[in-house]
């Protein structure tokens, strides 16, 4: 589910008729969402990761993750926290990204919890285990190569000799030899993520925060095992077993003076505003009831159900809520962003402009995400006036987004609307560039180069895409 309708245009151009074609199949592959909105971009599939985009969450989480990364020594800079479409209670760590499920965001009731989930991933960065996890796998298939070799040497000798009991060991040390191997990996990991979790707690100490919510995430995935009723065998998995790891976590939480420190009043009112989005994306009106049973008259309970309300169809009612929402916190950015997008089902252009712009000038961490809704809102408009700003609001959030495929699909309309062909097609080459549309970034390239100045700077990035997607 996602909100990338591109605007009405009357009188498209070829280059706008191709890009949709383009559009629907570069988002062919793509996992749905579960969450949208201002998740105004679809999810992208990273392998067979669901991701999913949203301003408010991400700068959460952002906030949450930066005085961890700087304890651990790591550029917040560098470092992306991305949002999987997963309702388990997970996250991990691949490059220079933290993932982290959505189904985590839901289950930790305080911030804390997460942060402890984020520092113990930071652990994982910063003692550069991905890479030492790579010589182990590398070591562990030399293992593996090495025994079945041994393996058939036995058959072979086995053969020749006419002893069928040679013949049965060898089979076994075959069948054996990939085993230990696995099992030689899986130790290693297993120390890796109690160094991690070691890591976790020295970073939390360094920024004056608990341990509790990272005890509070291994207690329960300890009741999972135990409610799941499965035998588990410590040698074949990766993970420390959860109550090795709640033995140390919680020697090293109560040796810390920070054990009984809480979580900021204001920091949690915007952990429930998260939880109750996600909650309203991933279950509508009844999951954020469940979520807030005991107070849903809170302000996160209504903002679930206002926005429960508009994925309901009833985006008249949605608004009525938002309104109110508003007025209680009429600085709040994302009350604003997602009055916009209501606005814009209702097709109330001119009043979403406001909304999104509003939204724009409060989000303090300059969002490309909301600046590329109000671009969208102001070329739905249909309105010539409105044309020039949608291209500056769309550019700059690409500047910032460079990887938001609707964005250059809207602008492309942005630049065909003005009657700038060649910059509407140069916008589609290098949109489906980033996404890896080699072939279609070249035909796009293509067309812009005979229809922009010679030897301008649209041209020059046109013919580059030609050069380097051969």
């Amino acid at each position: 589910m996602t909100t990338t309708t591109a605007p009405t245009n009357k009188q498209p151009t070829a280059a706008l008729r191709a890009a949709k074609g383009i559009a629907a199949r570069a988002c062919g592959g793509v996992m749905a969402a579960a969450l949208t909105c201002s998740f105004a971009l679809p999810a992208l599939a990273q392998g067979r990761v669901a991701v999913v985009r949203d301003a408010e969450i991400e700068t959460l989480l952002k906030q949450y993750a930066q005085p961890v990364l700087k304890a651990a020594g790591l550029k917040s800079s560098r470092v992306q926290i991305v949002l999987v479409n997963d309702p388990s209670f997970n996250a991990f760590v691949d490059g220079q990204r933290i993932f982290v499920n959505t189904g985590a965001l839901s289950a930790a009731s305080v911030p804390n919890e997460i942060i402890g989930v984020i520092a113990h991933e930071a652990g994982h960065l910063a003692g550069g285990h991905q890479q030492r996890l790579r010589e182990q796998i590398a070591a562990a298939r030399t293992m593996a190569i090495v025994g079945s070799l041994l393996g058939a040497g036995a058959i072979a000798a086995g053969s020749i000799s006419g002893n069928s009991g040679s013949t049965q060991a060898g089979g076994a040390i075959i069948t054996a030899a990939p085993g230990l191997a696995q099992r030689s990996l899986l130790s290693y990991r297993r120390s890796e993520e109690m160094n991690a979790d070691q890591a976790a707690g020295r970073y939390l100490n360094a920024t004056g925060q608990s341990m509790r919510g990272m005890l509070t995430t291994f207690e329960r995935f300890s009741q999972s095992l135990s409610l799941s009723g499965v035998q588990v065998d410590q040698y074949q998995i990766s993970h420390p077993l959860p109550r090795d790891r709640i033995a140390l976590l919680e020697e090293l939480a109560r040796k810390s003076k920070y054990f009984d420190a809480q979580d900021p009043a204001g920091l949690v009112a915007r952990h429930n505003l998260m939880r109750a989005k996600i909650a309203a994306y991933s279950g509508g009106a009844q999951a954020v009831a469940r979520l807030f049973s005991k107070d849903r008259s809170s302000l996160a309970a209504r903002y679930g159900d206002a926005i429960a309300t508009d994925l309901a169809g009833n985006s008249a009612a949605a608004l009525k809520k938002l309104d109110a929402l508003v007025r209680e916190q009429p600085k709040n950015p994302y009350f604003h962003e997602f009055r916009g997008e209501v606005l814009i089902k209702l097709r109330r252009n001119d009043e979403a402009i406001k909304a999104l712009s509003t939204a724009t000038k409060l989000d303090r961490s300059d969002s490309g995400l909301i600046r590329a809704r109000l671009g969208f809102a102001l070329v739905a408009s249909g309105k010539a006036d409105n044309l020039t700003r949608a291209i500056k609001e769309l550019r700059a959030s690409i500047q910032s987004e460079p990887d938001n495929f609707t964005a250059y699909r809207n602008l492309s309309q942005a630049y065909g609307q003005s009657g700038d062909i060649g910059n509407a097609e140069l916008v589609l080459a290098e949109g489906n560039f980033r996404a890896g549309n080699v072939r279609d970034a070249r035909v796009f390239a293509a067309r812009a180069l005979q229809k922009l100045p010679k030897g301008s700077p649209g041209a020059v990035r046109a013919n580059d895409i030609l050069t380097i997607g051969k």
